[in-house]
């Protein structure tokens, strides 16, 4: 399936995007359709806040069948009331699944959306089309604006490798006590960074990690600011400053620069808090 098919699963339902449970157990070839994605949700529950999934109303169902063009007897009908995921949820539900399938699937929905938006973007910039939606929906207007300015962009890297390593040591050195860097995929670049930071490192990566043991052990002798924790629940990258600031990295450290990326600052507090709670139980847990 293309992006741009991914993207036709996209519906907007109470002014966010989201996707059918059943459309992403298809895209992530769950043996049990929605009961698997259903368990895995019901294990980690306190993960899906409902700003990243909720269930429809019966009305929301019928208005929903009148966009993707479908009958009840096409489609052979619903037992239940569906649930549907934004995009936070998505990328939330791709790390419980915690499958390869999962993971690179999530990647290619999370690019459908991004699609979505520039759609979205490149229609609002018709006069035409944002006469009538002034004149109409002003309301619905400045909280779809306000639901953008929840993220501010911090760079856009296109073949720019020394300038997003300046950034990130940059957004590094701000840290004045602890520095907590989320990144499964990270390597020996990492070392080469952190060494000039005045402060402690917890890095929260997968097992799979490039970054040995060796290199690791060898590190600590000379600088020993670094812990490590091994944790397979993420797929995004976080870098979190003194429990205040917190950054998403569309990439990871070791292959930022080399492709298109953002490094937003992440400002709801919400989200914050859901990001610094998951940390600690991961941190409780191995202990």
């Amino acid at each position: 399936m293309t992006d741009l098919e991914i993207s036709s699963k996209i519906y907007e339902i109470r002014g966010k995007q989201v996707m059918l449970d059943s459309d992403l157990a298809k895209l992530y070839n769950c043996k049990n359709g929605t009961k698997s994605i259903n368990l895995a949700v019901k294990r980690h529950i306190n993960r899906f806040p409902e700003r990243f999934m909720f269930q429809l109303t019966e009305e929301e169902c019928e208005s929903l069948r009148f966009q993707i063009e479908t009958s009840k007897e096409g489609s052979g009908g619903r037992r239940y009331i569906p649930y549907v995921f934004t995009e936070q949820g998505v990328a939330m539900l791709s790390a419980v699944l915690n499958s390869n399938v999962a993971e690179e699937v999530s990647i290619r929905i999370m690019d459908a959306f991004i699609l979505m938006r520039h759609f979205i973007g490149n229609n609002l910039l018709d006069q035409k089309y944002v006469s009538n939606m002034l004149l109409k929906h002003d309301s619905e207007i400045k909280e779809l604006q306000d639901c953008f300015d929840k993220f501010e962009e911090k760079e856009l890297f296109l073949d720019k490798i020394y300038d997003a390593y300046s950034t990130i040591l940059d957004i590094f050195k701000s840290t004045k006590k602890e520095l907590i860097i989320v990144d499964r995929y990270t390597d020996k670049s990492l070392l080469d960074i952190i060494k000039q930071l005045k402060c402690n490192v917890i890095l929260i990566t997968s097992n799979k990690t490039k970054l040995t043991k060796l290199d690791i052990d060898k590190y600590n002798k000379t600088y020993n600011n670094l812990k490590i924790i091994y944790d397979e629940s993420y797929h995004d990258r976080y870098f979190i400053i003194d429990r205040n600031t917190i950054y998403h990295s569309g990439n990871s450290i070791n292959h930022i620069g080399y492709r298109k990326s953002n490094i937003n600052l992440i400002t709801d507090k919400k989200i914050k808090d859901i990001i610094l709670n998951d940390i600690d139980n991961i941190k409780k847990n191995i202990k």
